[in-house]
């Protein structure tokens, strides 16, 4: 007999682990949690024993059989072998009360009688605390890292129906129109056909308006955003017919509102119409500075600040015209979000019951600490990195030696389950009182564009204090984030055991691709109150420096040397969703 439950077939609960449950009161398994342990190669929890025991069944004293249990009422083990025999079944037909049993090596539940697992949640919720438990006391068993040094991928991704690529081919009217309205692109300079041996298309410099090297390094990584600048190349927001939309007058007049989203397209429009003389942003930065009034100055701006504010301005701009709220975390507000919009899981688990509280948050970059300095000082840190050449090389060994971070490892730091201190205990709504209590991050759902912010600078209001971490952090040209999203969390913290997840985690984070590709790296020299910044783009295989005006072209080993404060990662597979519209059309080119 089973019954459906918002769309799942549910079976009904054993009868003899009810009657079990009825008479040794409403948490009869939360004393088991002491005898559970986890092994530490893969994280699997077991009935806890001495090392060198050997379990053997009660009845033919053989530990050899497939499976053990120990008897929940007794202790006594039996072992369960079909469909020859089962002492397990025999023991608890003869005895009764003594039908349920926990498998040794999996501390599983079983009912002998019914000869079939049964499930029941308060002894899971033992079972994944100590789990939970044993992951943050051990440095060595750390499931996300196995996750990622095995390469693990979750086994049940959703199938999605994908929209097969295909390269545009204009038609004979828009041949005609391209033939009418277009002319050959050249260089301002000289007025010559730009060479394939110059630089790429689109890469100029920006001009230095008084410190403002903070908004040209991030935008000349927006610039190069692959979806972010498909969508202002492919004239998705029109300058012109949002200013006419608005009621804005097309002279320059005072009256006319600012909008960040067309004067980013003005700017796409200037830096990929083949001029290649620097490109003064002064318009963007006067309507970014109507939008942050507070931080409207020629002093020197965070460019992690300037890139979460920019954004947020074309975010309420949208807002604004379409006078309705939306939810940034679905990505289909504005541009902004749909390019860098990701959604944040945060899990808060008691202690004392299991019970865990669940928050999800929109976010359009990861910040991230540097790992805890293991061996070389900062100061020897920042003297290897002088040298591009010496740096990659030493580097690369060993991270602990080295005294360096790595992003990997600031991502598993990031995902990784920490203990709250005694003065941030959490209100359990099933004990009604503050307890100590787990709190583990995960990523729910990635974003096209994945932005990694390193907090190398640091605020101390105790000792009254500012200082900038110049410690070198290793990043990956290619990264994989599958070991970080909530499925792959979820599924190292629970195992097999599907009920807990609640139908939350439908693969909501496999929507779109977990391998990344580096595609910019901004980076911070100096000190905290007079730094500068530089951008590394890599365009065509190459990388190459934007340092404002300045564009020049460098190899890895430099990149890799860079003290890099924002990473920029697009997904090397972009997926497209179809509508019934467009599968019903490509079923017919199919057949």
């Amino acid at each position: 007999m089973s019954s459906k439950i918002s769309g799942r077939v549910s079976p009904q609960p054993c009868p003899h682990l009810l009657d079990f449950c009825y008479r040794n009161g409403s948490k009869p398994f939360r004393a088991l949690q002491d005898c559970i342990r986890v092994k530490p190669p893969g994280g699997r929890a077991a009935i806890r024993r001495e090392p060198f025991e050997v379990p053997r069944c009660g009845t033919c004293n053989e530990s050899s059989r497939p499976r053990l249990y120990a008897c929940v009422a007794c202790a006594a083990v039996f072992c369960h072998a079909p469909p020859l025999h089962s002492h397990a079944s025999a023991h608890a037909l003869s005895v009764p009360g003594h039908e349920i049993a926990v498998d040794v090596d999996r501390a599983e539940l079983f009912c002998c009688a019914c000869r079939d697992q049964v499930y029941d949640r308060d002894f899971d919720a033992a079972v994944v605390l100590a789990q939970t438990i044993t992951s943050t006391t051990s440095t060595s068993g750390s499931t996300v890292t196995q996750c990622k040094a095995t390469g693990s991928q979750p086994d049940n991704l959703r199938k999605r129906r994908r929209v097969d690529y295909s390269l545009w081919a204009p038609n004979s009217r828009e041949n005609a129109i391209i033939e009418n309205h277009s002319i050959p692109l050249h260089d301002a300079t000289n007025g010559s056909l730009i060479s394939s041996t110059e630089l790429p298309w689109g890469l100029r410099g920006l001009n230095n308006l008084g410190n403002t090297c903070f908004m040209n390094s991030v935008l000349q990584a927006l610039l190069h955003t692959p979806p972010l600048r498909n969508y202002f190349l492919s004239d998705r927001h029109n300058r012109y017919y949002c200013q006419q939309k608005n009621g804005a007058i097309l002279n320059g007049s005072k009256n006319s509102r600012f909008c960040l989203a067309c004067d980013m397209d003005a700017m796409f429009s200037a830096v990929f119409s083949g001029d290649r003389t620097p490109y003064s942003p002064a318009k963007f930065l006067h309507s970014w500075w109507q939008h942050a009034a507070n931080l409207a100055s020629y002093e020197q701006q965070d460019a992690h600040e300037f890139f979460i504010s920019m954004l947020d301005g074309i975010h309420e701009k949208v807002a604004k015209e379409k006078r309705k709220t939306h939810n940034p975390g679905t990505g289909d507000c504005c541009i902004a979000h749909r390019v860098f919009s990701g959604i944040l899981r945060s899990d808060v688990m008691c202690m004392a019951c299991g019970f865990t509280s669940t928050t999800y948050d929109p976010c359009l970059d990861i910040s991230l600490d540097l790992e805890p300095n293991q061996g070389v000082s900062g100061k020897s840190s920042l003297a290897k990195s002088n040298n591009s050449c010496n740096v990659v090389a030493d580097c690369m060994g060993s991270s602990q030696n080295c005294g360096i971070s790595t992003l990997k490892g600031c991502l598993e730091r990031f995902t990784r389950a920490e203990k709250l201190g005694s003065d941030q205990k959490f209100f359990c709504q099933k004990c009604q009182v503050r307890q100590e209590s787990l709190k583990q991050m995960s990523i729910r759902k990635l974003p096209l564009v994945s932005c990694f912010h390193i907090k190398r600078f640091e605020h101390s209001s105790i000792r009254r204090m500012s200082r900038k971490v110049d410690r070198y952090l290793q990043f990956p040209f290619s990264l994989d984030m599958a070991p970080y999203l909530s499925s792959s969390i979820l599924r190292s913290r629970f195992g097999n055991r599907i009920f807990p997840f609640d139908g939350d985690e439908q693969d909501a984070c496999n929507e779109v691709s977990s391998e990344f590709e580096l595609f910019a790296v901004v980076t911070h020299t100096g000190k905290l109150d007079a730094g500068h910044y530089v951008t590394y783009l890599r365009l065509s295989n190459h990388w190459y420096k934007c340092d404002d005006a300045w564009i020049t072209r460098v190899n890895e080993s430099i990149v890799l040397a860079a003290q890099g404060y924002m990473m920029f990662y697009v997904q090397k597979m972009l997926y497209y969703k179809a509508s019934e519209k467009q599968a019903a059309s490509w079923c017919d080119v199919r057949k």
